[in-house]
Order: structure tokens, then sequence, then C-alpha cells
């Protein structure tokens, strides 16, 4: 499956200039992909594109060749396949618990309580939250945040999952955990495209780095390549 961008153009309401501007990008399921820019560059923006909470004023969104429809059916559609965790977890996190709070979504795609279930199990076991599943998510560590961020989101099975800047705030020793779990499920067939500012972080980790800048993408290729950096 590929996610396609297609001359894509957005702008937030207010504003002049466009937060990405022309962005042409193919990204294949199976990918490790680091998306890296300073602040404003547009990493943000990409992935909320990417889901659809973002629509794009010029340009075209595909799923795996065809146009994303943004109306209700067409938007369930897109966001089965891509999902987004944000750089903060708590404003993800909204649940009583951790179990109400990764069951939300596949409830919400139509799934029945025992389908459900079975995913959320599924999930908890992958991102080693079994132990968590009745604490309450504010009484969650920060680690422990954004690991059940990322079940929520694993639980409607997506495609491609962006994380933005996930890593960042989390302490050493719980780095590695996280980065783990991403390399799984990117060996499990998911693209997984990480936004981060650590440029050792996105040679070290990914097969493609994508480096924008003031909307657009600037240069992408394999990194440590010298066709990426000049």
């Amino acid at each position: 499956m590929q996610l396609t961008f297609i001359d894509v153009h957005v702008r937030y309401p207010g504003l002049d200039i466009s937060a990405l501007n022309g962005v042409n990008l193919e990204i294949n399921t199976g990918e490790r992909v680091a998306l890296v820019g300073r602040n404003g560059s547009g990493k943000s923006t990409l992935m909320l594109t990417a889901n659809g909470i973002l629509r794009p004023h010029q340009g075209a969104l595909l799923l795996d060749g065809r146009p994303v429809r943004y109306d209700r059916s067409g938007l369930r559609e897109l966001r089965r396949n891509v999902g987004v965790v944000f750089q903060n977890p708590d404003d993800q996190l909204f649940s009583a618990s951790v179990y109400q709070d990764i069951s939300l979504g596949p409830l919400n795609l139509g799934l029945t309580q025992a389908e459900a279930h079975r995913r959320v199990q599924e999930v908890a076991e992958f991102c080693g939250l079994q132990e968590l599943l009745d604490r309450p998510t504010h009484a969650l560590s920060g680690g422990e945040k954004t690991r059940a961020a990322l079940a929520g989101v694993l639980a409607m099975s997506p495609r491609f999952l962006f994380a933005d800047e996930v890593t960042n705030s989390l302490d050493p020793w719980m780095r590695p955990q996280v980065l783990e779990i991403l390399d799984r499920l990117a060996d499990s067939g998911c693209a997984v495209i990480l936004a981060t500012h650590d440029w050792a972080l996105a040679s070290a980790w990914a097969q493609r780095v994508i480096w924008l800048e003031g909307g657009s993408v600037f240069r992408q290729g394999k990194p440590g390549a010298s066709s990426w950096l000049t």
C-alpha cells in the first residue's frame, strides 16, 4: 500500500503563508522514515494532513492510488489506515483507564465488544501494557503514557503510523523500548514515519530521511548518503 502526496498545499485559517507548500511524496508500507526539519518546517502539518485532520487547499492525497474522499466514510477509511501519535500523549489520552482508551478506536470503527477486547489484548502485549490496563491514564508515567498512546492507535491496525517527536521527552531507559515497538511495527509491514529533531537518531534508525524546509520537501534519501545532505 502507498500513501501519496501530490502537490499538496495546506494553509491555516487567518494565515497567508502555506504550512505545506507543494509537497510531493510517496510513502510505502514497511518503510522506516525519519521526518526532520526545524520548528515550523511543516512536519506536524504533514502528519495531520496524512490523517485527514487537515485538508489540502490544493493538490491531492492518495491512499493506494485512490484520491481520499473527505466525507464520513472516506475519512473513516483513511484513519483506519493512517494513524497519528502526538508529541504530547496527554493530548491523546482522555479515557478513565488504559483499557478504555485503547478500545475506543476499534469501537469507533464498528467492531464488536469481543473484537475490540481482542484488539486491546493484542496491542497491550505488543506495547508491554498488560499489567496497566486497569490503571487510570492520568496515573501513568511519561513513558507509559507514550506506549498507551501508541497502543490506542495500533488497535486500529493502521498501515501507516506517523509519530510526532514521541521519543523527545522520554527517559534514556524508556527510549529504546519505544523504538523497539516502532521497529517491530515496521517489521510487521506497517510504515513508520517518525518526526524528530535528533539527526543522530534519524541517521541510525531510518531507511529514508525526509527533510522539510518551509513546508516543502527540501531533501530526501538514505541516511548518511550525500544525496540528501547536499
